[in-house]
């Protein structure tokens, strides 16, 4: 067995990252996988688009919802952090579910657990068929969002204090082909579903693109939204006008189209300014526990959205936003 597979051939995963930079799948950004409602959703849904299939069959405690995708998109930010690292991982993390709760700007009090478990529920609950490919796997038989969850550890009180998740094999599978991109911090912030569908869709398909266009009707299914068209445009519009997207500004344009600009330009991983190794030992060194390579990409976006100067020294540009952030 190579040494690549031995490294991946753990019980287990242990989250703990901090402030790892959050990252999404991108199957679950194209495709309408996560209910919009915040009601229990119950109904089968099925989806074509381009040749991909998808039939997302909820329990009876009602579908996944997006909300709850942040459960998933947590474990892939732990998990991509490590593997940039050289960590090992595995498709079974445990996590501490206060450091959950705060990464995914959720409340920390007793009704913000209950509804933690509502989720792995929702989670382990919803099925997926489909024929979307991951990495180099087609997926044709049904599977879990999560193939199981356990309490570890809680409280005297019943509180849970420890989580084990173990994810699907075509999630994990997904990780391991570094097929997800990174999103907003801002993006936990968003309390409205299709804001939050909206912005995943513009993050896969304008990318590095100077804009992206697409007719409402067909970004209505790719949403997975229910509303008619008309209630869905008026909803467009209503956040054309508030314009609190994250990264990206919508517009309407003549033939029933929304077009999807930048703010500013987003980094992909690997671009921007290059730091040497030795550059990111002395960054672990003055912010011990962090994620360095979440603090990369961070600066990265700040040299971004501050007009991409020339730097004579990126790693001395580097540290010493590292020591500016120290002090704050």
């Amino acid at each position: 067995m190579a040494a690549g597979e031995t490294r991946l051939m753990q019980d287990f995963f242990v989250c703990d990252f901090f402030a790892a930079v959050p990252k999404h799948d991108l199957a679950s950004m194209e495709h309408p996988i996560f209910s919009l409602s915040t009601r229990p959703d119950r109904r089968v849904v099925s989806y074509e688009h381009n040749g991909a299939t998808l039939t997302v069959t909820p329990s009876v405690k009602g579908r996944a919802t997006i909300f709850d995708a942040d459960i998933l998109i947590f474990c892939i930010s732990q998990l991509m952090a490590a593997i940039n690292a050289g960590r090992a991982v595995s498709r079974k993390l445990t996590l501490t579910a206060h450091d959950l709760l705060l990464a995914t700007n959720r409340e920390t009090s007793g009704d913000g657990y209950k509804r933690l478990r509502d989720a792995f529920e929702r989670l382990a609950g919803t099925r997926i068929t489909t024929n979307i490919v991951t990495g180099e796997h087609e997926v044709t038989s049904g599977f879990g969002l999560i193939e199981s969850w356990e309490i570890v550890r809680k409280t005297r009180a019943g509180r849970m204090v420890a989580v084990a998740i173990t994810l699907s094999e075509w999630l994990f599978q997904a990780v391991l082909s570094r097929s997800v991109l990174t999103l907003s911090r801002d993006y936990f912030r968003m309390r409205k579903p299709l804001e939050r569908r909206i912005y995943e869709l513009a993050r896969k398909h304008c990318g590095r693109q100077p804009e992206w266009t697409i007719s409402v009707a067909v970004l209505a299914k790719k949403t997975g939204s229910t509303s008619p068209v008309r209630v869905f445009r008026a909803m467009l519009r209503d956040m054309i006008r508030e314009n609190r997207l994250p990264d990206y500004i919508l517009s309407e344009e003549p033939g029933d189209i929304l077009r999807i600009t930048p703010r500013t330009a987003v980094i992909e991983a690997g671009e921007g300014p290059h730091l040497q190794p030795e550059t990111l030992d002395e960054a672990r060194a003055l912010r011990p526990g962090s994620d360095v390579y979440a603090l990369q990409a961070e600066w990265r976006n700040w040299w971004a959205a501050t007009g991409r100067p020339r730097l004579r020294s990126a790693d001395k540009a580097f540290l010493g936003w590292i020591r500016t952030r120290k002090e704050d």
